[in-house]
């Protein structure tokens, strides 16, 4: 059965297309993963299936009463709301039920008979309802998810305002998995979440008896959970079955047939174009010569796609910093209450750590705290001499209105234009998004730009902040072979083993050093 069809629909931004005809089925119960490189448009598609966006061409139709939960990573949490409130909301139309009853109750002291008898079967049907939904065990789903996701270690009674970027995203996700909608839609829900909690989402998701959508460039996490893959290129949706390696070696065995029916094809109207020049205005040549030319114009011309342009990402090297990078010394972070135990860390040049451990124990806190950017509870940083940091933050709340040649010239102003674009254009990015306003990247673009400002920066210490999140696979590749090769120090937040794993010396666990419960 299905429960989603979207039939031939075309959309673009200004003169950019972003699909074109593309057609798409969701049948119950099949796991999806949508891929494709950064920009190409697997956000579009989920604001154009939810009706966020309308498409410029083509019909969407889901099935009747289809409940769809969307797992919107840019929807706001209102301050004065517990975290225990925002999951309590998934059950709103339970709560709504309810108070109906109650309303019903309250009524009776003033009804005839007959609407006594027909509120009370009312009542009857209403009642069915909450129990066959689980009304009077919300609770217990509500600390069951809770605990699954690393929720009740922050406290289900903290205000939603005060969460880090990690755990808003821990809550939202929460929410939407307590709704059991008839179809799951999530984008990137791996991003900001560490080791713990993927590998919980990836049990929940195998076990899911109703159908999803995943966006994910977390390899592994996709092959485990997804049964069939769509791939969006070129402004086509291409459907695969199997996980992500079987789409792999399909994809590229397909590439390499059209690729020697393009050499043949191309070669033979060579022949043909040489013939009719040679042929067409000899008496006795000159029918072959209108044969050859019919043949030509009735092929049907193989095209290859445009090469995507590959990111390639070269850190320039400052001079050596001193030996020392940092020492703390009995140092606490934290805000308003301490985060850690007292630390006492060193870093030498040439080390290269990965920070590691669950969210909110104080990672980010930790890397500004090293680097001055907020003060200490108590103990002290010393940091060594000739340092030249670059710093990759995880995530920039403001939306920035600037073109991206605008954002980087306002770093390197005594780079020409030309040098700009260039810049740009080796991390990934083509002409229409290096004109475009940051603000309508997708999130792996506005990383590709945040991080061309890092590598034309001389540098010889990096501190990189989850900088693998909305990274698409190749981009994740490059970034890895370069910070192996970057010579300086390093000190990475990431929860991604198969990423940091080959490119550390060290990894330090932040759950030893936390005043929390993990």
């Amino acid at each position: 059965m299905s429960i989603l069809t979207v039939k031939n629909i075309s959309h673009g931004f200004g003169d950019r297309g972003i699909f074109e005809d593309v057609s798409f089925r969701l049948l119950k119960g099949e796991h999806v993963g949508l891929i494709g490189a950064n920009g190409e448009g697997k956000s579009t598609f989920m604001n154009i299936i939810t009706g966020k966006l309308a498409p410029d061409e083509g019909d969407v139709e889901w099935s009747n009463r289809v409940r769809v939960g969307y797992m919107d990573q840019h929807a706001q949490l209102e301050r004065g709301k517990t975290i225990r409130d925002v999951l309590k909301e998934a059950f709103k139309y339970l709560f709504d039920l309810e108070a109906e009853i109650l309303s019903m109750y309250d009524k009776m002291a003033d009804a005839s008979t007959e609407e006594i008898d027909k509120m009370m079967n009312d009542i009857g049907t209403i009642q069915d309802m909450l129990d066959h939904n689980g009304f009077y065990v919300i609770d217990a789903k509500i600390e069951e998810i809770a605990a699954g996701l690393g929720l009740k270690d922050i406290g289900l009674d903290k205000d939603v305002a005060d969460l880090s970027g990690g755990q808003r995203t821990k809550v939202l996700l929460a929410k939407l998995l307590l709704e059991v909608p008839d179809i799951l839609l999530l984008d990137e829900p791996t991003n900001y979440l560490d080791e713990q909690h993927i590998e919980w989402l990836k049990r929940y998701l195998q076990n899911y008896e109703n159908a999803f959508i995943l966006i994910s460039h977390d390899i592994p996490f996709l092959n485990s959970v997804i049964n069939l893959i769509y791939h969006v290129e070129n402004r086509k949706l291409t459907r695969y079955v199997g996980d992500y390696d079987n789409f792999r070696r399909i994809y590229e065995a397909k590439k390499e047939q059209l690729e020697a029916a393009f050499e043949r094809q191309q070669q033979e109207i060579s022949k043909l174009e040489d013939f009719i020049a040679r042929n067409k205005a000899r008496v006795a040549t000159t029918g072959m010569a209108r044969a050859r030319q019919k043949k030509l114009d009735k092929m049907e011309i193989i095209e290859l796609a445009p090469e995507k342009p590959k990111p390639e990402f070269n850190f320039k090297q400052a001079r050596t910093s001193g030996k020392m990078i940092f020492e703390a010394r009995d140092l606490v972070i934290g805000y308003n209450e301490p985060l850690t135990k007292p630390l006492n860390l060193r870093m030498e040049r040439g080390q290269k750590i990965a920070l590691v451990g669950a969210n909110g124990l104080g990672k980010t806190t930790l890397l500004k705290s090293l680097m001055g950017l907020i003060n200490p509870l108590s103990g002290e940083v010393e940091t060594g001499d000739y340092q030249e940091i670059g710093y990759f933050e995880q995530e920039i709340k403001e939306a920035n209105y600037k073109t991206c040649i605008e954002e980087v010239w306002e770093s390197f102003p005594h780079f020409t234009q030309y040098e700009i674009r260039a810049a740009l254009a080796k991390c990934g990015l083509t002409t229409k998004h290096i004109e475009s306003k940051v603000v309508v990247l997708s999130g792996g673009e506005q990383a590709k730009v945040r991080l061309c400002k890092l590598i034309n920066r001389e540098t010889n210490i990096l501190i990189l902040d989850e900088p693998t999140n909305h990274l698409d696979v190749d981009a994740k590749e490059e970034l890895k072979r370069a910070l192996k090769a970057y010579k300086g120090s390093i000190l990475l937040v990431c929860h991604e083993p198969e990423f940091y794993n080959d490119v550390v010396t060290d990894v330090w666990n932040c759950e030893e050093w936390t005043t929390k419960i993990v």
